[in-house]
């Protein structure tokens, strides 16, 4: 029978140092690399991990409820999946692990949170490539996540990742899915600011009024360039699943897709036309579909959600994909 940690992030009125505010993993917050913040509040129910873990429990697992306040709590857990001692020396899952991962999300930012650590503790240096890791990937195969969303009785409203992957939302179906349940894997977007991307990205932003802040910068999908850094932009989508696929009823990425392999990504300008002596302005939507996209915004700061956690662009940033690399318990 399996071990089964059921792993929640903690609050920030508890986390030390300052938790959230301080970039700590409750939050999905980023203590390695560029600021990032999140609105998103930390408490998280308890009744639906007590009803998980009652249901792991009467199928006999045996049940940890942990509650991590920091990456370093967070690294203490993913410590159970590594695998044996390797001669590189380097961490490595066990693909044969009887330890099984559940994750108490409040948000897509949390469940981001514990992937962005696992990437950490399995991405070999450059310098220490293994020959058994595959070409196009710079992680292994990451270990399965069991998803136990916070918030079940919402899920008809509900656009996070668990929504949008089909996953079970009762604690009793996440428990029968993380005993019983298939294997899927999804892709994983990387980028050079150290971070890493379920869901997407869009870049961009409002006034007060709503009016669209447009902004200039210069976007390439693998070869092809959606904007040179001459257009006013109202938005960019960065997708490797669907969360960003509209915006205010534009349409943005037609098929997001988190298991082809790619990234999608759409950029929307405005155009003016003129018809019977009046201006009117449209919005032309570009796009294309890569292995990898680099945004190099001209203006000095461009604000964007990534994963649901809010920053501010001022330099360039590269995503690429990691085809495969994460998984989940799937119903």
């Amino acid at each position: 029978m399996y071990d089964v940690v059921l792993l929640t992030l903690g609050s920030e009125r508890d986390a030390p140092g300052g938790g959230c505010g301080s970039g700590g993993a409750c939050c999905g917050g980023a203590s390695e690399a560029a600021p990032e913040k999140t609105d998103e509040r930390c408490e998280t129910p308890r009744v639906p991990v007590l009803a998980c873990a009652d249901a792991l429990t009467a199928r006999g697992a045996r049940v940890e409820t942990v509650t991590a306040r920091s990456d370093a709590e967070v690294d203490e857990v993913l410590a159970r999946l590594d695998g044996p001692p390797r001669p590189d020396g380097l961490s490595w899952p066990d693909p044969d692990s009887k330890t099984r991962l559940v994750v108490a999300t409040a948000s897509d930012a949390q469940l981001r949170a514990v992937v962005r650590r696992l990437v950490r503790r399995y991405a070999p240096p450059p310098s220490r490539r293994p020959a058994d890791l595959a070409g196009n990937r710079t992680v292994p195969d990451l270990p399965p996540i069991g998803v136990l969303p916070l918030d079940p009785a919402r899920s008809g409203t509900q656009r996070d990742l668990a929504a949008q992957f089909g996953l079970p939302r009762d604690p009793a179906a996440v428990a029968a899915a993380v005993l019983d349940g298939a294997v899927r894997r999804l892709d994983l977007l990387r980028n050079d600011g150290g971070s890493v991307t379920l869901d997407g990205a869009l870049l961009g932003a409002a006034d007060d009024d709503g009016r669209p802040l447009h902004w200039r910068g210069r976007v390439e999908v693998d070869d092809a360039v959606l904007s040179d850094g001459e257009d006013p932009i109202l938005a960019c989508a960065v997708g490797n699943a669907g969360g960003y696929a509209t915006l205010d009823q534009l349409p943005l990425l037609t098929a997001p897709d988190p298991t082809d392999g790619l990234v999608e990504v759409a950029v929307a300008v405005p155009v003016v036309t003129r018809s019977l002596g009046r201006k009117k302005i449209r919005f032309e939507v570009r796009r294309a579909r890569g292995r990898a996209v680099a945004v190099i915004p001209r203006d000095e700061k461009v604000p964007f959600l990534d994963d649901g956690v809010e920053g501010e662009l001022s330099r360039k940033r590269s995503w690429w994909t990691e085809p495969g690399a994460w998984a989940v318990f799937t119903g």
